[in-house]
């Protein structure tokens, strides 16, 4: 066997064409650079505007886009550097992966996210109510037969009211001083921006605020809104504004609490929303807070009072506005991107005679820039209507006689059910298909415990 001579091979001189990829420790130092920059972004963004969470959706379907198109991009570049079809083959991965991930995101959604979240995301993604269940036949509550009663529509319309011969006083409902219990933590502040006695001397109730009788005929349903727009108050301005609120955004199906800390929040209440969350919705998915348990809330709480009625009107709020008292009302409406219908809860800081609106700090929709949304005084008695125009004060206890003196009959809760039901029945003569006049006597019926024909109201509406 002959050994080879040794011969020295020739340097390979090859021409790399295209252009050398980075090395993967830069590639990773880039990466993760450019995350935690998003991420910073992000957070920031998210703080500044107070958006909820669920604003991040948007955000994160764009990353992932950004992403996919990035990687893709980097494949073309450096693809005579990578092996041969692999931006094929990572195209098709990608579109493997983004139909797995949307059709498993509309899964999650449909069936394991909690009705609180699906709601979130239907808010910034209103295409996604699609994907939603679908309702039961018959709706989410069992529905009750009607019962049979004898009592007609005209019946209902034609009801006398109970008699009211004395003047009404404040009930124990208004003056009784509830204490701290051995759970409820009890807040004391100093109210700020408070007018004083002086510049808000006690208002005396008119003619319209007289206690009826039972000889007083209904009033129809023209003369009611005449009533509920006109001024009755002589001393009463023609523009008045609160100020000092704090405006809070609410969370999630937690209007009631936001709004109800935005009017403590009149009064110095630094409190935030979660903390009347805690004792209005311990369970998040409570989906309703009634005006008695934002009363409760208030009393048992804080260092000042609430009282709750039925059968508010106009003047009333501009009334109690004039003197120094912010007021919660309960409304119903159809202008919530994603929703038909949902009840809302909004805070009176304002009015105006002159261009015939209220100022509404409202904790979905805004509060204006800071002044307050603009809302006419027809459209949001109109949307109050859903609710029989309830509507909750908020006081310092000293002023307790003042506000019984503004509310006049009202002051009484079986006054404010007999004034309800009056309104009620005459906007029902008006028109027998308003289906929240039919229930708004039903409601009244049964705050004067009249049940068989609240019942056979509720069944006409």
């Amino acid at each position: 066997m002959s050994e080879q001579p040794y011969t020295r091979p020739e340097p390979i001189h090859e021409e790399m064409e295209g252009i050398a990829p980075p090395p993967r420790l830069l590639w990773l130092i880039i990466g993760l650079f450019v995350f935690f920059v998003l991420v910073g972004i992000v957070a920031f963004f998210v703080y500044q505007t107070q958006q909820r969470l669920i604003a991040l959706i948007p955000v994160l379907v764009g990353a992932t886009v950004l992403l996919a198109a990035g990687t893709l991009t980097g494949t073309v570049i450096f693809r005579k550097s990578l092996p041969r079809h692999l931006a094929l083959w990572l195209l098709i991965a990608l579109l493997f992966l983004g139909i797995v991930g949307i059709g498993g995101s509309i899964f999650a959604f449909s069936n394991l996210l909690l009705p609180e979240y699906q709601a979130a995301v239907v808010d910034e993604a209103p295409f996604m109510r699609v994907f939603l269940p679908p309702t039961p036949q018959g709706g989410v509550l069992p529905t009750a037969l009607p019962g049979g009663s004898n009592i007609s529509p005209e019946d209902l319309l034609g009801a006398p009211l109970l008699n009211t011969t004395e003047t009404p006083e404040i009930t124990a409902e208004v003056v009784v001083t509830v204490g701290p219990t051995s759970t409820a933590e009890v807040v004391s502040f100093t109210p700020t921006s408070i007018p004083t006695e002086t510049t808000a001397p006690l208002l005396t109730p008119t003619a319209s605020l007289v206690p009826a009788t039972a000889t007083s005929a209904p009033t129809e349903a023209a003369q009611v809104a005449e009533n509920a727009i006109a001024v009755s108050i002589p001393s009463r301005p023609s523009t008045e504004v609160l100020t000092g609120f704090t405006y809070v955004r609410q969370d999630w199906n937690n209007c009631g609490p936001a709004n109800i800390t935005m009017a403590l929040s009149y009064y110095g209440w630094r409190e935030s929303q979660s903390y009347a969350a805690s004792f209005l919705r311990p369970n998040r998915n409570d989906r309703n807070v009634s005006p008695g348990e934002l009363v409760a809330f208030v009393n048992e709480n804080t260092g000042v009072r609430a009282i709750t009625r039925i059968g508010g009107n106009i003047n009333l709020m501009k009334d109690l506005i004039a003197a120094g008292f912010p007021v919660v009302v309960e409304t119903g409406g159809t202008n919530f991107e994603g929703y038909d219908w949902l009840g809302h809860y909004q805070t009176i800081v304002g009015y105006d005679d002159l261009e015939g609106v209220f100022y509404i700090f409202d904790s979905w929709l805004g509060n204006g820039e800071g002044a307050g949304r603009r809302e006419s005084y027809n459209y949001l008695d109109e949307n109050w209507k859903h609710f029989n125009r309830a509507f909750v004060v908020v006081y310092e206890q000293e002023r307790e006689a003042q506000v019984a003196q503004i509310l006049g009959k009202l002051a009484d809760t079986t006054s404010a059910a007999q004034t309800a039901l009056e309104t009620a029945q005459a906007e029902a003569r008006a028109n027998q298909r308003d289906v929240y006049a039919w229930y708004n006597i039903g409601n009244s019926f049964t705050r004067l415990e009249r049940y068989e024909e609240a019942a056979a109201a509720f069944d006409q509406a």
